[in-house]
């Protein structure tokens, strides 16, 4: 194995593991060799990743709690300390949005539900900085570590309807630009905070929004289509490679960055 790439024995915490995306990347890691730890809110789903997890290797554990409770995760992470000794790196997969905090077709702005778009806020912001302020301790400790935060393409652009989405994801990438800042400056320069910011991936969420049951595009979904210069949806085994990239010392002089993964979408104006 190419060294520069090798993650084995890296034990990585993923939150938001029991979903599609952060899950598949928890697992792909794992199969890698990494040592996994599955973080999800429901212990039902948890319990299904961790065997999952334990089909791979042995060398996984689960965690239940909420990315918003601070003493919860303080828990956890005393928990994986205790099983594994250290924590290499931290991978913020949490989160998600809520229909009051989108502007659908037939709605405008004045029809946001404050109390929605807060609590999308709440998920995709602070479920972001609250592991990380506990899970980046292991860092400062150790004088070494890697966090990779999930953006998205509403980051930058004004994608219509997912305003309360858009908004915490933007909030995303200033918070990764800070703490790889803070981070580096306090703690050195093996310490590194990034994301990555996928394009448009078909998944049991959006499927209904974006295909038709024949398998046709909706409009929304042409739409994503025709911004796209790759004619194409993502599939989401292409996004491990670019989260591996960051875990590994490959990356060893990035800090800071948002890669995208989306085909060109980012790059294209569509015309």
């Amino acid at each position: 194995m190419n060294e520069l790439f090798n993650i084995s024995e890296k034990v990585i915490v993923v939150t938001g593991a029991t979903g599609i995306l952060a899950g598949g990347a928890a697992k792909y890691l794992q199969r890698n060799g990494a040592k996994v730890v599955y973080l999800g809110r429901n212990q039902d789903r948890v319990n299904q990743a961790l065997s999952e997890g334990k089909n791979i290797s042995a060398d996984c554990m689960g965690l239940t709690c909420d990315v918003l409770d601070e003493e919860a995760l303080e828990k956890g992470y005393a928990s994986v300390i205790n099983k594994f000794g250290r924590i290499d790196a931290l991978v913020n997969g949490a989160g998600g949005n809520m229909p009051g905090a989108t502007i659908g077709p037939d709605k405008e702005i004045f029809d946001l539900n404050l109390e929605d778009y807060s609590k999308v806020m709440d998920l995709n912001l602070k479920g972001t900085v609250v592991p990380t302020l506990v899970f980046a301790k292991a860092f400062k400790e150790q004088g070494d570590g890697c966090i990779i935060n999930f953006s998205s393409m509403s980051s930058t652009q004004a994608l219509t309807r997912v305003l309360g989405y858009s908004n915490a994801k933007a909030a995303i990438d200033n918070f990764t630009r800070w703490m790889a800042t803070e981070m580096a400056l306090k703690y050195g320069d093996k310490v590194r905070v990034n994301a990555v910011a996928p394009g448009f991936f078909i998944s049991r969420q959006n499927k209904a929004l974006l295909t038709n049951e024949d398998g046709t595009f909706t409009e929304r979904g042409q739409q994503v289509i025709n911004k796209t210069p790759f004619r194409r949806f993502g599939n989401q085994e292409e996004v491990y490679g670019a989260i591996h990239y960051l875990l590994s010392d490959a990356s060893s002089f990035v800090t800071g960055s948002v890669l995208s993964v989306d085909g060109g979408f980012s790059c294209f104006c569509g015309v």
